[in-house]
């Protein structure tokens, strides 16, 4: 059974998402706890809210309050709803929230049954629930309800779902589609770039690029975007994906929009300075591509070198995952564009850098939302180059911590609920 654990400020996104399966016959509620009982026995997603309404009003620090959890049995378990409500009652109190109100939705529209809770992750005196070592205790209570109900164990499986969402992607692991997706969807909420190729040196972490396409459609001149899968060296490693696949997010237009916001927010940010100085001590104190690379990485800092045909470097990008912008060498700088290291590292010309303002980096993990407080994540330590794929896990497990166990279709339900809102809105004004 595989138990994927979400956090939000959306209490009702999340009562709303569920109960519209019931309504649409997709669910039922099997099992609710400390809930205020109707009547009739259904429920409104009003009604389910006021139950978590004195929570919410005892903690007003706690920004992402809602819990919202989905356990998933493998396809071929057999569970009964009596069944479903012991685990999730078990569960829920295993995990330290069986004192908490929630509510047990089963969901039946596809081919496979599986439950989602709802739950608020504050006490009744507006203390946050402790979620200390929270996944490594969720897979071990999965695996105690795998054991006593004789259902399937699911220990690789879960295991491969989680870390899959981090991970760059894999050609051969099969389904891409879904690892480019779990990449694309959510870079633009943590990062900032102001060209498709900055964008495009982030995304070469994860092995993929993204190439503009242009062609006539009904006698206008149309532009797109395709995704493309690479390998371990960076070439095409199989068929490209339309950014249509992947959400408006992930589209021309809504790229656009995010460079020309970037270049706005970066204009004068002091981290500029900060990364530039990084930089110049590195060159002056490195003397191989190598060397700066690994003295970086020990920053927080990923290089991406492109090199044409005869190695001549022609392009060079800086990621810089404390203030998380990403920067054209020649943007920074004109003394640290791509001709600089093309000549200090092909052709042994030593660079002629400004004195660098000595830099005291402050590394900002702390303001990473959701990192587990019992474990601080030393991710700066992974990010060099030799250690490229662990260190990019456990750097992206802390930056983009929505990722992880996140359902697309739930997502899908939030951004039309606010689409009808703001439509809404509009109609009222005029």
């Amino acid at each position: 059974m595989i138990a994927k654990i979400g956090r939000s400020a959306n209490l009702y996104g999340a009562l709303a998402y569920n109960q519209l399966k019931v309504e649409n016959e997709n669910g039922q509620i099997l099992f609710a706890n400390k809930m205020i009982e109707t009547a009739s026995g259904h429920y409104s997603v009003a009604q389910l809210a006021q139950s978590f309404a004195p929570y919410l009003i005892a903690n007003r620090n706690t920004e992402k309050h809602t819990l919202h959890i989905s356990l998933n049995p493998d396809p071929n378990d057999k569970v009964s709803d009596e069944k479903y409500r012991e685990m999730a009652e078990q569960y829920m109190r295993e995990m330290g929230y069986g004192e908490q109100p929630f509510v047990v939705f089963k969901h039946t529209d596809i081919d496979r049954s599986h439950i989602h809770i709802v739950s608020v992750c504050v006490d009744e005196q507006g203390k946050k629930i402790s979620d200390k070592f929270e996944k490594m205790r969720s897979m071990n209570v999965c695996r105690e309800l795998e054991r006593q109900h004789g259902l399937i164990p699911a220990t690789d499986k879960e295991r491969n779902q989680t870390d899959k969402v981090f991970r760059p992607v894999d050609y051969r692991a099969g389904d891409v589609k879904s690892q480019i997706a779990s990449v694309v969807r959510h870079l633009p909420k943590y990062y900032q770039y102001q060209t498709l190729g900055e964008y495009n040196a982030l995304l070469s972490l994860f092995n993929i690029t993204a190439e503009k396409v242009e062609g006539e459609l009904q006698g206008k001149m149309q532009q797109g975007l395709l995704y493309i899968p690479l390998n371990e060296k960076g070439e095409r490693a199989g068929h490209p994906f339309k950014a249509s696949l992947f959400g408006k997010s992930a589209g021309l237009p809504a790229l656009e929009l995010h460079f020309a916001k970037c270049k706005t927010a970066l204009k004068d940010n002091p981290t500029k300075q900060t990364l530039k100085s990084a930089i110049s001590i590195a060159l002056k104190t490195t003397s191989d591509e190598q060397a700066f690379k690994k003295q970086l990485g020990q920053l927080g800092i990923n290089v991406v070198v492109r090199r044409n045909d005869t190695g001549r470097i022609y392009g060079i990008t800086f990621i810089d995952h404390n203030s998380k912008a990403v920067w054209n060498g020649s943007r920074l700088a004109t003394d640290l564009s791509a001709n600089t290291f093309n000549d200090y590292w092909n052709n042994n010309i030593n660079p002629d850098i400004k004195e660098p303002v000595v830099l005291q980096p402050k590394l900002s993990i702390s303001n990473d939302a959701d990192l587990p407080a019992e474990e601080p994540h030393h991710l700066f330590d992974f990010l060099t180059k030799d250690k490229h794929e662990d260190g990019l896990i456990e750097a992206l497990g802390g930056l983009l911590p929505e990722a992880q166990g996140e359902d697309y279709e739930e997502q899908d339900f939030a951004n039309k609920m606010k689409k009808k809102k703001k439509l809404k809105r509009t109609g009222k004004q005029q």
